[in-house]
């Protein structure tokens, strides 16, 4: 049976509604009619519980039109701060069903969060979206509609409404149930598929092109060469949507000649700016790690950059500012599952799959909820009962991060914790001085100092993968995740009053090498290792690489993926060494 609220909202604007459609106020319609319906529905719209950690219902997420504009978005219906719906909401004055610019960027906040579902409405029209199909500006209002009807329909369709969008329903799973029995067109794209076909291009056509062009470069140094390009392009054009560098910065490289060599003009500010090990050029003594000295010599043709710089702009569908940390960690968890491999004869290429890959049957993608499950379990049980100082001193440890997907939800899970342990003890007192630990924000929330961020990231997370690649990813994805919720003025502030640059340096954090070859495993034999043999078998030394947490007694837990068994070492050379160390292996 339909509320009397409801009853009441449909008698009102029905009455009213000429009056809305000429008066085209769309802040009135939300106010005085969507407010109260998705109320009824069990949201609480103005955060009137008070939460000051996780809002129920935000509009802080934004997308670019195709002028550069950024729109928010007038819903977005949240559980623990993760995405469950979008609602794009419009004027009475607007005829839904012939309009496709609102369809389009309703579909583009859904798309790129993974939503499954999203609604568009002005109270008189009420449309739901299969928000899997990749948005196209040449799309219609019908296309991926799986259902319309007008405000006259929501007596009888209510509990329908109720089952899917409510506040218990969407908790309980409703979306991701419904989803599941909803069929999708052969050869739909989600957003995760669309960006690694488009990396997987990417990463063939730059491959091509450096090989030609920089003759001199072995298999490795095309890997590498290739895979910073990507990254450093993808985590700048992150940060235009993020609003943490000019919007348009690299699409303005399409216009020039010599597009490599303005590029790398970037790559320096960002150095300047960002002290990640992503733009390390020059060595410095507090640092372990090597700097790059291969990348900005390298010649990239004009071409092959301005392709996948115009992917990354309207009208391609991405929304960096949405798309959360742990889908590009999927994506880029299946990217690294190929190789380049350089005939050296013929200096020809091929991309192929990694012989551990090959053999294992693909790349296999932990689900977020399993992660967070077994974050909970481990980090969850250190934390209980402890302070913040106390927590401070705890070190855990991903031994086989691949491209970080625990680490980023450990972290998450961490800064979740610290906010609102400030949050619900004197949030005032942790807001004040010249370095708070907590800042308000104009919605109410309080959200943690990037000082704060930085300093949980290097105090708390720690992990190793024998491929280096996966490090350069997981430092990438983690960096991504401290740069949360700034801008370029936070960041600016940062520069400019404490001359502080806006991430950390993770070079001690993360680490490359077999977690399981130590470097006793090459005493009496360094002969039989050629360079390329030693590095495939990237011994690693625990005691020297962490030599602080080795000596204070080690690290406090160890998350990541459960060990599948001995059967999946296929190497010859590392069986007998594994036999002799590990119980498990015998």
């Amino acid at each position: 049976m339909i509320p009397q609220t409801i009853s009441n909202l449909i008698r009102k604007f029905e009455e009213n509604i000429r009056k809305l459609k000429a008066s085209g106020n769309e802040t009135q319609m939300r106010v005085e009619y969507l407010n109260p319906f998705f109320r009824e529905l069990g949201w609480d719209i103005e955060n009137e519980r008070y939460d000051g950690v996780y809002r129920e219902v935000s509009h802080e997420y934004t997308i670019r039109d195709e002028h550069g504009n950024a729109k928010k978005t007038d819903y977005c219906f949240q559980v623990g701060n993760m995405p469950m719906f979008f609602v794009e909401a419009k004027t009475p004055s607007v005829n839904l069903d012939k309009d496709p610019k609102s369809a389009y960027q309703l579909r583009k906040y859904g798309w790129n969060a993974k939503t499954g579902l999203g609604i568009l409405t002005n109270f008189e029209e009420f449309a739901i979206y299969d928000c899997r199909y990749e948005p196209k500006i040449t799309d219609t209002p019908k296309d991926a509609r799986i259902d319309y009807f007008r405000f006259e329909d929501y007596e009888t369709k209510w509990d329908y409404i109720v089952s899917l969008f409510s506040r218990n329903a969407v908790v309980g799973g409703s979306l991701n149930e419904y989803v599941k029995t909803l069929k999708i067109s052969r050869g739909a794209l989600e957003v995760d598929e669309a960006f690694l076909k488009e990396m997987e291009t990417w990463r063939e056509m730059l491959a091509i092109n450096i090989v030609s062009r920089n003759s001199e470069l072995s298999q490795r140094q095309i890997n590498l060469a290739v895979q910073r390009t990507i990254d450093r392009i993808i985590f700048l054009r992150i940060c235009e949507d993020r609003d943490i560098e000019p919007y348009g910065n690299l699409q303005k490289l399409q216009k020039k000649k010599n597009l490599y060599s303005e590029l790398t003009e970037i790559y320096h500010n960002a150095d300047r700016r960002y002290d990640s090990g992503l733009f390390y050029f020059r060595q410095e003594k507090s640092r372990q790690e090597e700097a790059d000295d291969l990348t900005l010599k390298l010649k990239i043709d004009d071409q092959p950059l301005k392709e996948i710089i115009s992917r990354l702009y309207y009208p391609a569908p991405y929304a960096f500012s949405i798309m959360p940390a742990d889908i590009l960690g999927q994506i880029y968890e299946r990217f690294l599952g190929k190789v380049i491999r350089l005939d050296k004869t013929t200096r020809r290429i091929d991309i192929e799959e990694k012989p551990e890959v090959r053999k294992a049957g693909g790349v296999y993608y932990t689900p977020t909820y399993i992660v967070d499950y077994i974050v909970k379990q481990t980090i969850g049980q250190q934390l209980e009962d402890k302070t913040p100082e106390q927590v401070e001193k705890l070190r855990f440890l991903d031994p086989a991060c691949g491209s970080g997907s625990f680490l980023i939800r450990a972290y998450q899970f961490l800064l979740d914790w610290h906010l609102k342990r400030y949050a619900e003890n004197k949030p005032e007192k942790h807001s004040k001085g010249k370095n708070p630990v907590i800042t308000k924000m104009p919605d109410g929330n309080w959200k943690l100092s990037p000082d704060v961020r930085k300093r949980i990231l290097l105090n708390n997370i720690y992990g190793t993968d024998i491929d280096s690649q996966a490090v350069e990813v997981t430092k990438l994805s983690l960096l991504l995740k401290v740069l949360e919720g700034e801008d370029n003025r936070s960041i600016s502030r940062q520069l400019d009053l404490f001359r502080k640059r806006a991430l950390p340096d993770l070079g001690k954090n993360i680490k490359c090498g077999n977690s399981l070859i130590g470097s006793d495993f090459y005493q009496g034999q360094q002969t039989r290792f050629d360079e390329e043999e030693m590095l495939r078998i990237n011994a690693f030394d625990w005691e020297s690489e962490f030599a602080e947490i080795m000596k204070a007694g080690g690290f406090d837990a160890v998350i990541g993926n459960p060990p599948y068994g001995f059967h999946q070492i296929h190497s010859k050379i590392l069986k007998p060494y594994l036999k002799s160390h590990f119980l498990s292996s015998k």
